[in-house]
């Protein structure tokens, strides 16, 4: 796994799925971040290859719904985020899924309550204790790469501070999101504060927070002299934002998402999710393509809408190495 001049999705809940990290990584992505999985989650789970569109899914027991989806395509690029606050989970979680991705990150920077609440997430940054016990526990019993995602601290020295006892701990690399906890997304990223830690630690350093443009991944990289740029809304938005030729039409990338999450059976309320966070950034949920989206049913309806109904009949019979 490289941390250098690399172009990275971020993990985004509900919508990181295997669909979308297919279609940044065929726009350019280098890395892509699954969404947070919590380890209570995923010690329910087991592993289960998905023969008939070529997946290895880890299923919920009881429920059987699919947690995690991946595929041999992405492994050497996929990043299996975790939602923790307890190192012995955290292992136990990572040892399930290690072999199958190309690294594994903890998530250290959700204010979210859900994850707040839990002692997880960003709740994670005022415990350095706890910190360096996650890291280190998976560090010395993996043999994938081990890395973080933080926010920044109430000072640059408290980032800094805790910034590098997180690189004491072996970690490959460092990701930082420059905004503090109370942020919200419309406040400016703090690219100065992420060029102190960049400072002042030797490993590689993930700049994260407001690139919106493929020529954003260059300024940011000049203002903070990270090793790699992440991008989250961005990428949401329209994942063409890694492509060096420049974005391509909206409209075509909503088609090309449609299409993966049919080829890959993706959940559909997730493909909702994603797809009315799209038509969110340039239109209204009110206007009849939103409208259409919420009533959609299943993924055929979907297909329907996005122009994929032929597509979608033939992937349903069966056709899929057609369409890889």
């Amino acid at each position: 796994m490289e941390y250098h001049n690399r172009l990275v999705l971020a993990p985004m809940v509900r919508v990181g799925t295997l669909p979308l990290r297919l279609l940044a990584a065929q726009y350019g992505a280098d890395i892509t971040y699954g969404e947070e999985i919590i380890d209570h989650k995923m010690l329910k789970c087991y592993r289960r290859i998905n023969e008939l569109i070529g997946s290895t899914d880890f299923v919920e027991k009881g429920t059987e719904s699919v947690v995690f989806r991946t595929c041999d395509e992405e492994k050497d690029r996929v990043v299996f985020q975790i939602g923790t606050s307890d190192a012995v989970r955290a292992l136990a979680a990572a040892q399930l899924v290690c072999n199958d991705v190309a690294a594994i990150d903890i998530n250290m920077g959700c204010p979210k309550s859900f994850s707040v609440s839990g002692g997880m997430g960003s709740a994670l940054l005022s415990k350095p204790d706890l910190i360096h016990d996650i890291l280190t526990t998976l560090r010395r019993n993996l043999n994938t790469p081990v890395t973080c995602k933080i926010r920044l601290l109430k000072s640059p020295h408290d980032t800094v501070e805790l910034a590098r006892r997180i690189e004491k701990t072996g970690v490959s690399a460092l990701a930082v999101h420059g905004r503090k906890v109370p942020d919200r997304p419309r406040d400016p990223a703090k690219w100065n504060e992420i060029a102190d830690v960049v400072s002042a630690l030797s490993i590689p350093v993930i700049a994260n927070g407001d690139v919106f443009e493929y020529d954003d991944f260059e300024r940011i990289k000049s203002a903070t002299g990270a090793s790699s740029v992440m991008v989250a809304r961005g990428a949401l938005w329209n994942a063409s934002i890694f492509s060096p030729e420049g974005k391509v039409p909206y409209e075509a990338v909503k088609r090309e998402y449609i299409r993966k999450c049919i080829l890959w059976d993706n959940d559909l309320k997730s493909t909702k999710q994603t797809i009315k966070e799209m038509i969110m950034h340039y239109s209204c949920l009110e206007l009849p393509e939103g409208k259409a989206v919420n009533k959609s049913e299943s993924m055929a309806d979907l297909a329907e809408l996005y122009g994929q109904k032929e597509y979608y009949q033939l992937v349903k019979q069966g056709l899929f190495d057609a369409y890889r």
